[in-house]
C-alpha cells in the first residue's frame, strides 16, 4: 500500500518550517516557501494570507508538541533527579530539531503578548500538581534545599532556553561552527540536568 501523499497545506507549513529555520522569519520571504513547497506563490496565499500567520501556527503546533511531552516527563511517578534528567534531555532533543523556535518564539510573543498564552490554552492543560507536590515533599524530607517547584522550573528551562536564543552571539564569540554548537547541546543534556541536581541537593 502507497504512503498517504501529505497535503498542500502540510508541504507548506513543512517548508516554512525549514525557511524560518534557515533564515528566521525577517528572513523569511513567501516566495521562497512557495518555491520550497512546489507551488506558486497564489496558492500560498490562498492558503496562508501572510509570514505571520505562518509563524503563528508553526508555533502553536510545536508548543502542541513539546509542551505534552514535557507535561508527561514531570508528571510522571519517577525520582525527582531522574525526572529532570530525562526532562532536560527531552527538551533538548526537540529544540535542537527546532532551533528557531526560541527567538521566534520571543519575537512573537514581543510583537503579541497574548499569542503565547491562547497558543498555549489550546493544548492540554496541566497544573503540574503531581510535580509541585514531589518538589514540596522533597523539601520537606530535607532530601533538597528549600526550593520551590516554579524556581526550579525557571532555573532549568533559562538555562536550557537561553543558549538558542544566544545562538549567533555564542557561535561568533567562540567561533563556532553550526556542527560544534550542536555537539555543545549535545552536551548540555548532562551538564544541565546535573548542575541543577547539584544545586539544590540538600
Amino acid at each position: 500500500m502507497e504512503p498517504q501523499k501529505r497535503t498542500t497545506e502540510e508541504l507548506i507549513l513543512e517548508a516554512a518550517q525549514a525557511v524560518f529555520l534557515e533564515k528566521g522569519l525577517a528572513g523569511a520571504r513567501m516566495q521562497e516557501i512557495a518555491d520550497r513547497a512546489g507551488i506558486n506563490k497564489a496558492l500560498l496565499h490562498y492558503y496562508f494570507r501572510s509570514k505571520e500567520k505562518l509563524s503563528g501556527i508553526i508555533i502553536s503546533r510545536a508548543i502542541g508538541t513539546i509542551m505534552p511531552r514535557m507535561m508527561g516527563v514531570l508528571e510522571t511517578d519517577q525520582d525527582l533527579f531522574d525526572k529532570i534528567r530525562e526532562a532536560v534531555g527531552t527538551f533538548i532533543s526537540f529544540i535542537s530539531r527546532n532551533s528557531f523556535l526560541p527567538l521566534f518564539m520571543v519575537n512573537e510573543v514581543n510583537r503579541n503578548p497574548h499569542f503565547f498564552f491562547t497558543a498555549a490554552i489550546q493544548q492540554e492543560k496541566s497544573h503540574l500538581d503531581k510535580f509541585r507536590r514531589q518538589v514540596d515533599e522533597a523539601v520537606a524530607a530535607g532530601r533538597i534545599r528549600p526550593i520551590s517547584s516554579t524556581q526550579l522550573l525557571m532555573n532549568m528551562m533559562s538555562m536550557l532556553v537561553f543558549p538558542f536564543l544566544g545562538k549567533p552571539i555564542f557561535c561568533a564569540a567562540l567561533g563556532l561552527t553550526e556542527e560544534a554548537f550542536q555537539q555543545e547541546m549535545e552536551r548540555r543534556r548532562t551538564e544541565v540536568a546535573e548542575f541543577i541536581i547539584k544545586s539544590i541537593q540538600a
